[in-house]
């Protein structure tokens, strides 16, 4: 089954749902119009389907090879990387001053979804690297962004985020990894880092690590951590490739999918590093390229969910097996006939492009807030963040489950390739931190450190697209409905989490990945409704109604089958709490 590249649905919701109207005004990209950037993803997309996606079955067989000490690439991944570079992919978002096409954060997001579904091994390098050249434009000195942000931008070089040691996963307070000052601005840095992607591996000229680690006298816990530049070989004054590094590979993981992607184990032995910034604000400088990589995993959930939403849709079409229930046909028809496959189609449509709709409103108000001085944007950007990295996380492994149910025994089977979306997805609410993580953040920080200010705002946002839908059709007024109800939910949910913010935290935050859930399932089902009501306007204007047609009814089939979810949610919220925690687990 061949990957198609959704960009008629990615160049809408561009136009119609990532305040194009705000972000096509900023300075850097007021000099692209939509048929610029349509230009820019056709070509992206076509390189996509032909050179990226046949990797993606015979990687998943082979998996990365390690022998001798280093990684070895397939010729089939270094031929594709080569043409990735050589076409300036790697550039789509990042600013032209260092190289890159200079297009908008939702147009880059729309380049990480489609390199993804074509082959989610392929698309991790790149991911990777686009975090590590947010992070230096942000908290690197002038000197290190004119060393290294150009190759990288280029694709000529990779990046890696080395946070994780064998002792510390999540809890970073706990990472050991040293770096000693050698009196001549460079570090001695030492330690061991597990689960690096793409930390090994011959695809590029050099692999810039950003790397946490601990100076001497740095203060406990979390707080003394310093992040540092140890690129794999040494940099020459000229901007050239020089010498290695004191930076190896162990080994690499053998790993549930995403095989082709080598995930290494790294060991540091007095490497050459550079301090980023300031001692002891490691951390705080990491966490941008985590809050990066956050929002692409979330959209490498979308990637998968459209893939196995593919594949899965193109045999309901193929497959015939029995007789529709209504008597229509005397002989076995496709299964696509069926009521439940096509519930379970719809649905796996459903949350795939409402997670795409999330991603690409949520990329446009991070433009404008670093753009512009928008506070409400941007602490609706910060908002959303988790949103989109939990929800469409978590969802992707919902959706390529049920692409192997509608397979049936076929999808067990290696041979279709439905398992392997089931597999590629189930890291996704994993890495760069669990979905209990993003679910923490946002209840603690985005929820309850402004005392539900933002969460308020989000939803007086959602009341005014309701007031909208009740003056359309039917159907409009039919999803506004179930959009009201579902608001009404999230409401109760959160004045019942602030109100035992203090007096029962346990129980609050018992409740944050419900809560997560509920607010997601609500963001989602919102930017599906405003996509109707776009959808409305455009068919009535003559715009290609059999696609208009399918975007409303999409929407409708959220806001039906997947907005009444959040009375759940709400209820597991407000009285699900003392099962939890009373609840004992016998020796």
């Amino acid at each position: 089954m061949t990957y198609q590249p959704p960009v008629q649905d990615v160049m809408f919701c561009i136009e119609h749902l990532s305040h194009w109207d705000e972000v096509s005004q900023i300075a850097p990209y007021s000099d692209f119009d939509l048929s610029d950037i349509g230009a820019a993803l056709e070509g992206l997309a076509r390189f996509c389907q032909e050179q990226i996606a046949p990797l993606s079955r015979t990687g998943d067989e082979l998996g990365a090879q390690f022998e001798d000490g280093r990684v070895i690439m397939r010729d089939a991944v270094q031929h594709a990387y080569a043409q990735f570079v050589e076409m300036g992919w790697q550039s789509l978002a990042h600013p032209a001053e260092y190289g890159g096409m200079g297009l908008p954060r939702v147009v880059g997001a729309a380049g990480v979804e489609m390199l993804n579904a074509a082959d989610m091994s392929f698309g991790l390098c790149p991911l990777l690297t686009d975090g590590a050249i947010e992070a230096l434009l942000l908290t690197g000195s002038d000197a290190q962004r004119a060393t290294y942000l150009e190759p990288l931008i280029s694709g000529r070089w990779s990046g890696t985020m080395n946070l994780t040691e064998p002792q510390a996963g999540s809890d970073l307070g706990r990472v050991a990894t040293k770096a000693v000052a050698r009196g001549d601005g460079t570090y001695a840095v030492s330690g061991t880092k597990i689960f690096i992607t793409y930390g090994a591996h011959d695809l590029t000229e050099n692999i810039v690590h950003l790397v946490l680690a601990r100076t001497p006298d740095a203060p406990a816990g979390p707080k003394g951590l310093s992040l540092f530049i140890v690129p794999q070989k040494l940099v020459n004054a000229d901007g050239s490739v020089g010498a290695g590094n004191a930076v190896n590979c162990v080994s690499i993981e053998h790993k549930l999918g995403v095989r082709a992607s080598p995930t290494a184990v790294l060991e540091y032995k007095d490497a050459t590093g550079f301090l980023i910034g300031e001692e002891n604000r490691g951390l705080e400088y990491m966490f941008i390229m985590m809050n990066a990589a956050r929002f692409s995993v979330g959209v490498q959930g979308v990637a998968t969910a459209d893939r196995a939403y593919q594949r899965a849709l193109a045999y309901a079409r193929d497959r015939v097996q029995s007789r529709p229930v209504n008597g229509s046909a005397k002989e076995a028809v496709a299964i696509i006939d069926h009521p439940d496959v096509r519930r379970m189609l719809l649905r796996m449509r459903s949350l795939t492009e409402g997670g795409r709709a999330m991603a690409a409103a949520t990329a446009g108000l991070l433009d404008i807030a670093h753009h512009q001085d928008a506070p409400e944007m941007a602490a609706l950007a910060e908002f959303m963040v988790p949103l989109v990295k939990g929800f469409c996380s978590e969802r992707a492994v919902e959706v390529a489950s049920l692409g192997v149910q509608i397979h049936g025994g076929m999808g067990f089977i290696e041979e279709t390739g439905a398992a392997q979306h089931y597999r590629d997805a189930r890291i996704l609410p994993i890495y760069e931190g669990t979905t209990a993580i993003q679910a923490n953040d946002l209840l603690g920080r985005k929820v309850m450190r402004d005392g539900g200010e933002t969460a308020r705002l989000f939803t007086a946002r959602i009341a005014a697209t309701e007031a909208e839908l009740a003056q359309g059709d039917a159907t409009a007024q039919a999803i506004g409905a179930a959009l009201t109800q579902a608001r009404g939910t999230f409401e109760t949910a959160l004045a019942w989490l602030l109100e035992n913010s203090r007096s029962n935290i346990d129980g609050a935050f018992a409740g944050a990945v419900p809560f997560l859930t509920l607010t997601g399932t609500l963001a989602a089902g919102w930017k599906l409704a405003k996509a109707a009501l776009a959808a409305q306007t455009c068919r009535d204007a003559g715009q290609d109604p059999d696609f208009m047609a399918q975007k409303i009814a999409t929407a409708l089939f959220f806001a039906q089958h997947i907005l009444p979810e959040c009375h759940a949610e709400t209820a597991r919220i407000l009285h699900g709490a003392p099962s939890v925690l009373d609840a004992a687990f016998p020796v």
